[in-house]
């Protein structure tokens, strides 16, 4: 690595990029930004948990905790952002699909209030396919863990 490339800042995505990147919308949009990308390589995706989230209506009264499946969902969402930034992908023709989750763990919940930090990388690139290994955490704690594929699709005509 030259001098340079180490002192180079990592890039930073803002709201209005991801809603450029992924289809994902309230109230199902789980990344408010994202840092430190490196094209192919990794991203961090930023997700601030207010009480005002709908799932927490439902999950739990009096305990409200973020389900496991939207952190992970989350995850995802971080990784398709890093996909759609690394290949150009045109989002008025394709879309990025989950196509396998594993070794998916949760340490600690989740609740209102918590900056929910996920730390995604790639393990695999192959043309239009990724695999990942992600990483949520709150702090110093680690929220999920989880390794995921997506892949590029066509989106199909209405």
């Amino acid at each position: 690595m030259s001098q340079s490339e180490i002192a180079a800042p990592l890039a930073s995505i803002d709201i209005a990029e991801i809603l450029a990147r992924i289809p994902h919308r309230y109230p199902f949009l789980l990344v408010d930004r994202a840092e430190d990308y490196v094209a192919n390589t990794s991203i961090v995706g930023i997700k601030c948990v207010t009480f005002n989230e709908p799932f927490f209506q439902g999950h739990f009264p009096g305990n409200p905790v973020m389900p496991g499946v939207l952190i992970i969902e989350a995850i995802a969402q971080t990784g398709a952002v890093l996909m759609s930034k690394s290949l150009e992908v045109d989002t008025e023709g394709k879309t990025i699909f989950f196509m396998s989750v594993d070794n998916a763990r949760f340490r600690n919940p989740v609740r209102p209030g918590d900056v929910l930090r996920m730390e995604v990388e790639v393990l695999r690139a192959r043309s239009s396919i990724f695999k990942f290994k992600g990483v949520a955490k709150i702090g110093d704690k680690v929220a999920a863990e989880v390794e995921f594929a997506a892949m590029v699709v066509e989106t199909p005509k209405a």
